[in-house]
């Protein structure tokens, strides 16, 4: 049996609840301690595949067994599954904060580690509903570590936008941001975790949320402002955010016969539906996706369509 058919074409994806302070009710239930939940991961090196022949393992099992027919072309397998995809839930202000780059997170976090450039998609917000990205342009880099040492300091030179369903966001490493209330959105980034706070909004400081002052003041780039894509603009559909380290394409379903048909090229694709329920097709497999499923389509998998009335989301490496 060859590589390329020792895989499915497809593989269902489990996501994993994570309560946060700042989360809502429209992923899971609380956790049992009452904390809502913020964050779904839904893809990842250790999501959990649910079911055929290879359920109950992780990427990364699959990756270590499978590099290149899973991971394709150019892509370093030793350094494990390069994409974190989530689901947030945010009903309230998750603190301002920033992340490194990569040459950065080698240096203050450890050897391997990567940086984290991130994008939003806006999935629902409120009228009101907002979020920080940049800084005020002419912000000084004194002017701004002196904000930063100085907790609510920073709000006044913060970035402040009025966002809506549709809107997508690109956000570099190295860029100042926050969420705000009245957010349901969908992020891609580098599969890495460093987060350096620089306020927290006075709530009550904790092990797991203290603040992270100097850090912050060296990553911080007074120049990085964010990238805005508009919903009115692209209806969340074609390319949303690219960099080198990802795309991100709003692909719809049979409703537009020109585009519903979609090729790996020789790379992972993650899709996530968003509207309606999708079902994913290559030859006599196929996978069915209701609303916020999320399924990893393996390099070799090669052409496959997505049929059903709705939209989805469709990553991949840069």
């Amino acid at each position: 049996m060859t590589a390329a058919a020792s895989l499915p074409a497809f593989l269902l994806l489990t996501p994993r609840y994570y309560p946060r302070v700042w989360g809502g009710t429209l992923l899971a239930p609380p956790a049992a301690d009452g904390t809502p939940i913020g964050e779904a991961w839904i893809a990842d090196g250790q999501s959990v595949i649910s079911e055929g022949p290879l359920a109950g393992q992780t990427v990364a099992d699959v990756v270590a067994a499978h590099p290149d027919a899973l991971l394709g072309s150019g892509l370093d397998a030793s350094a494990g599954f390069p994409l974190l995809i989530k689901l947030l839930d945010c009903r309230d202000w998750l603190s301002v904060q920033v992340h490194p780059n990569d040459e950065q997170a080698r240096q203050m976090v450890g050897p391997g580690e990567r940086g984290k450039t991130e994008a939003w998609h806006i999935l629902q917000a409120t009228p009101e509903a907002e979020l920080l990205a940049g800084v005020v342009p002419g912000t000084t880099p004194d002017a701004l570590a002196a904000a930063i040492r100085h907790g609510a300091d920073i709000l006044p030179l913060s970035g402040r936008r009025r966002v809506e369903a549709g809107d997508t966001v690109f956000i570099p490493a190295g860029t100042l941001h926050a969420l705000g209330p009245g957010l349901l959105l969908y992020e891609v980034q580098q599969s890495s975790d460093t987060t350096y706070r620089v306020y927290d909004w006075d709530r009550p400081a904790s092990a797991g949320r203290r603040l992270h002052i100097e850090e912050s003041v060296r990553v911080t780039d007074p120049t990085q402002q964010g990238e805005f894509r508009a919903g009115h603009d692209t209806l969340g559909l074609g390319e949303l955010a690219a960099c080198e380290y990802f795309m991100l394409r709003g692909v719809p379903g049979e409703q537009a016969q020109d585009t519903r048909s979609q090729d790996t090229a020789g790379r992972f694709q993650i899709v996530t539906t968003v509207e309606g329920t999708l079902t994913l097709e290559s030859g006599l497999q196929s996978l069915e996706l209701p609303q916020y499923a999320t399924a990893l389509v393996p390099a070799t998998t090669g052409l496959y369509h997505l049929n059903g009335e709705g939209r989805a989301l469709v990553a991949r490496p840069g």
